[in-house]
């Protein structure tokens, strides 16, 4: 998905800072940034946001708030990716997967 969301790009997946969460209720929690290229000056942002596997929320529900910062999370295979070009003033794009 993310490849496709670059192909249109002038330096395609270079050109991409990725910023990466993850969906715990209605916030997010931000896990890192990532320059793809750190000598390419970007030109879109593409924020990709995982999801907790919520068979599994009894189990982890504390963990953003108390636990050890490296407890492992079950993730869900549904992602929300969220691209916004940094030269242009498009509105957003969202894809759901």
């Amino acid at each position: 998905e993310l490849l496709r969301l670059a192909c249109s790009e002038p330096c395609g997946l270079r050109g991409a800072l990725l910023d990466l969460c993850v969906e715990h209720g209605k916030a997010c929690h931000d896990v890192g940034h990532i320059a793809v290229d750190p000598a390419v000056v970007p030109t879109f942002q593409l924020t990709l946001v995982l999801r907790l596997d919520s068979r599994l929320w009894p189990k982890i529900q504390g963990l953003f708030t108390s636990g050890p910062a490296f407890a492992p999370l079950k993730l869900s295979t549904g992602f929300r990716v969220i691209k916004k070009k940094l030269y242009s003033s498009e509105q957003l794009l969202i894809e759901e997967c």
